[in-house]
């Protein structure tokens, strides 16, 4: 590596570093805020938020690369323009597009870097971050009793305290008691009492002293009901015993999240994709069978026959199916034929005399000495061959029976004359007669009644499968979104260094002052195109394809365009070069004017 490189790229590196670590910071501030109330005031442990935190860090990184690379790459040659050094490097006989291969280099290596990290990192990190997020929101509050308030955090109970003297001891304590969903007919009131948490903070015992408790059965509505039972019952001591398990932070297992898209990489969202296909295309084929169903004249004269795609990939799918279920099944049969397989052991230490002997009978059958040594699925195998062999035999008697007939003519059955089919035209009084039938007795009305009925169906199953298909489909888009996601996430990085770098040493000025308002305005453009073109793609509108590269395609040409402008030294962001640009303009209308004349 040259000097020059190792200038550039070595000012390079520490407003990178820099940048990504203020930026990552600001976006997880903007992620944290988000679930501000959900997760603070839970009483959870310093690790615990450390933890949420890292993940968070972990999971907002691919956002954070684009803006960290377009505002580095912005201060760096703006910096080399503000102090001439951009300037000596080109007077030296070295251009634009060479000062810019190392930094180039590093973005590309950086390009790799985030689509692994994107396809094979985050997606863990992201099954790690929601199931800790559940579980962070799931929980319930830190036990904070309040003075003259009432508390219903503990599940079942709701408590009010007029004076609460330190953390523990509390005075003039009503208590009420919901766990039978009766009310308010169990109250509980004492002049004083203790809180104190014991086996590790799961189990809080409340004191309570001098009280009396209110309990009153609920009543029956009735006419003539009997009065309901009313107890009374003073204490100088009552301890009550409340589970705390609501208030522990419980994990939930990470199994439950994996079928979100978010936790998947590119081959586990491939798998997905087949899936929804699969769904879809079966709901079109149902579609044909119901159609065919209801309309019963379609199985007499005509079929309703799918299209030849949706037979292809049913007939695909349920070959796979049948081959998944074949090696289903022979799994099991090893794992049965594993289970009865006597132990080798045992059957060399059993006698010659309870062994299997096979004689060659003239029946063809086997003989066995000590049939209690046979196992059961040997005896299940001689059950199915003699099965086999009673219904052989059936069809073979038959047979004879059949040849018999056919020998002996005089004792068959005597045939059944044909039908004949009438092929002449229906005379009018036929048709008066079939007429006055279809009019009379109403069939004509019931045909009617029921063609509409089934059109009704028809219509409610179609609308029902038409919404399942599109429920499908969207999952399916939103599959393919999150597949091409981890390509453009990565790809952005390229596309802000294309347009920082040029920029830099077109504006010529470093620091934080109009480098970070001009990266400010791209990510902002970039953030706006990203979003539009991932709802276009969400909703059908354009291809996700198209929707998830859209922000990357509109701002390639602006990074090929500044780089154009800084190989030229033009002076994009000063007034004298909008000045001067005017004026031809204006020179060249008049020339034009003056030759038209």
């Amino acid at each position: 590596m040259k000097k020059i490189d190792k200038l550039i790229l070595g000012s390079f590196i520490g407003p990178f570093l820099l940048t990504f670590v203020v930026v990552d910071f600001i976006l997880l501030i903007v992620n944290m805020l988000k679930y501000f109330d959900e997760i603070f005031g839970k009483g959870l442990g310093f690790w615990i938020y450390a933890e949420l935190i890292g993940y968070f860090v972990v999971s907002i990184s691919p956002m954070a690369l684009p803006l960290a690379v377009l505002l580095s790459s912005l201060m760096t040659f703006g910096n080399l323009g503000e102090h001439f050094e951009l300037t000596a490097i080109k007077s030296s006989g070295i251009s634009l597009v060479r000062a810019l291969r190392p930094i180039a280099i590093f973005t590309v290596f950086l390009v790799i870097a985030a689509f692994l990290s994107n396809n094979f990192l985050v997606p863990k990190v992201n099954l790690k971050t929601f199931s800790l997020l559940y579980d962070i929101r799931m929980k319930s509050p830190a036990l904070d009793i309040r003075e003259g308030i009432f508390y219903a955090g503990i599940p079942g109970y709701s408590i009010k305290v007029n004076q609460k003297i330190g953390d523990n001891d509390l005075k003039d304590i009503i208590i009420y008691n919901h766990n039978d969903a009766l009310g308010n007919l169990d109250v509980t009131i004492a002049d004083s009492g203790r809180m104190e948490k014991f086996f590790n903070e799961n189990y809080m015992r409340l004191t309570l002293y001098k009280g009396t408790n209110y309990k009153e059965a609920r009543a029956t509505r009735g006419i003539s009901e009997k009065p309901v039972e009313f107890n009374r019952t003073t204490f100088d001591e009552n301890v009550i015993i409340f589970d705390m398990d609501a208030f522990q932070l419980s994990r939930t297992p990470e199994d439950l999240w994996s079928t979100n898209r978010a936790i998947k990489n590119i081959s586990e969202i491939k798998v997905g994709l087949d899936s929804i296909s699969t769904l879809v295309n079966d709901e079109q084929f149902q579609n044909y069978r119901t159609a065919s169903s209801i309309y019963p004249f379609f199985t007499r004269d005509r079929n309703l026959d799918p299209l030849d795609k949706i037979m292809e990939r049913k007939a695909e799918d349920d070959s796979l199916r049948v081959q998944k279920a074949r090696k289903n099944r022979e799994f099991a049969d090893s794992l049965e034929n594993l289970k009865n397989k006597p132990d080798t052991s045992t059957i060399l230490a059993t006698k010659p005399e309870s062994r299997l002997e096979f004689k060659p009978d003239s029946s063809k059958t086997l003989s066995v000495r000590n049939s209690s040594s046979v196992s059961k699925s040997d005896s299940l195998f001689q059950a199915k061959v003699s099965n086999r062999k009673i219904q052989r035999r059936n069809l073979e008697n038959i047979e004879l029976d059949a040849e018999e007939l056919v020998e002996n003519p005089q004792e068959d059955i005597q045939e059944q004359p044909k039908k004949i089919r009438r092929t002449d035209p229906l005379s009018e009084e036929e048709k008066a007669k079939i007429d006055s039938v279809v009019f009379k007795k109403g069939y004509q009305s019931n045909a009617l009644t029921m063609a509409l009925n089934n059109a009704r169906s028809l219509k409610n199953n179609f609308n029902i499968k038409k919404i399942q298909i599109e429920n499908h489909q969207k999952e399916f888009r939103r599959y393919e979104i999150a597949w091409y996601q981890k390509y453009t996430q990565a790809f952005a990085c390229f596309v802000m260094f294309l347009i920082g770098a040029p920029l830099g040493a077109i504006i010529k000025k470093g620091g934080l002052g109009m480098p970070v308002l001009v990266s400010i305005i791209f990510f902002i453009v970039y953030y706006m195109l990203t979003i539009t073109g991932e709802k276009w793609a969400k909703e059908g509108v354009t291809d996700p394809f198209l929707g998830t590269w859209f922000s990357c395609l509109m701002l390639l040409p602006f990074g090929l365009f500044f780089l154009k402008q800084a190989r030229k030294d033009a002076r994009l962001f000063e007034p004298d070069f909008y000045i001067e640009w005017w004026k031809g303009v204006r020179k060249r209308f008049k020339e034009k004017r003056t030759v038209h004349s």
